[in-house]
């Protein structure tokens, strides 16, 4: 990857930053997504942010080597430390779990009053970044999953708005799958969801073979329950 090619998941990312966005990228590593979004034309300036020594000198070197010092400013912090009140109007976070993205929003709350847009790509439990956006204002807008070197990526957006708009009356299971991926189901949504299945038939074979306790039958029921309501999803 460079400032003139992303991988798969990031160019997503990037297809979701509107034109003429000031944008903070949180976890910006080699600070390439800001960069090929400024080279793209799409954005007027850019926060680079880190927490790590390594990945932050990193994108400073890439920002000195595209000679784009006075657009993209470079900054060592954690999550949303890195920003200041009014500087961007959209914030990327890419390539963590959903729990650490989560907690970088819910820890920059105060960050976020002047913000418009999130493009979050989390790796694992997206559903975790969609009941928090519900919870604290933010309407889901969209959302993406694609596959990319036989890992599953999702990728959603959420705008200042209203948190209900997107859910209708199975809202648990639509906060698990995601209500714009359920409609589409795409071949990446299909390979996901048909392995978590296997795991928690896995899992209620284990229940099965242990002490029926009160607690393991309730455990084993929610997980049935959580198979069917799943299954029922891919079949429709």
């Amino acid at each position: 990857m460079n400032e003139l090619q992303l991988s798969k998941r990031l160019e997503c990312v990037a297809n979701y930053v509107t034109e003429g966005s000031k944008v903070a990228d949180i976890g910006s590593d080699h600070a390439y997504l800001p960069s090929f979004l400024y080279h793209q034309g799409k954005i007027t300036f850019a926060i680079a942010g880190e927490v790590n020594q390594g990945p932050y000198e990193s994108a400073l070197n890439q920002v000195r080597k595209c000679h784009y010092e006075d657009v993209i400013s470079v900054r060592k912090g954690d999550g949303l430390a890195v920003i200041e009140n009014g500087e961007v109007d959209t914030i990327t976070i890419a390539g963590m779990g959903g729990a650490l993205i989560v907690q970088i929003l819910e820890a920059g709350k105060a960050k976020l009053s002047g913000v418009t847009r999130l493009i979050l790509q989390p790796n694992v439990m997206a559903d975790k970044i969609r009941i928090w956006l519900k919870s604290n204002g933010w309407e889901l807008t969209g959302e993406e999953i694609l596959e990319e070197d036989g890992k599953v990526y999702e990728v959603l957006i959420a705008e200042q708005g209203n948190p209900d708009a997107p859910y209708s009356e199975n809202k648990a299971v639509q906060l698990l799958l995601g209500p714009f991926l359920m409609k589409e189901k795409n071949a990446a949504f299909q390979k996901k969801w048909r392995s978590e299945i296997e795991s928690w038939k896995r899992i209620v074979a284990q229940f099965s073979e242990a002490k029926q306790t009160e607690e393991v039958k309730q455990k084993k029921q929610e997980f049935q329950t959580l198979i069917q309501n799943v299954e029922e999803v891919l079949s429709t």
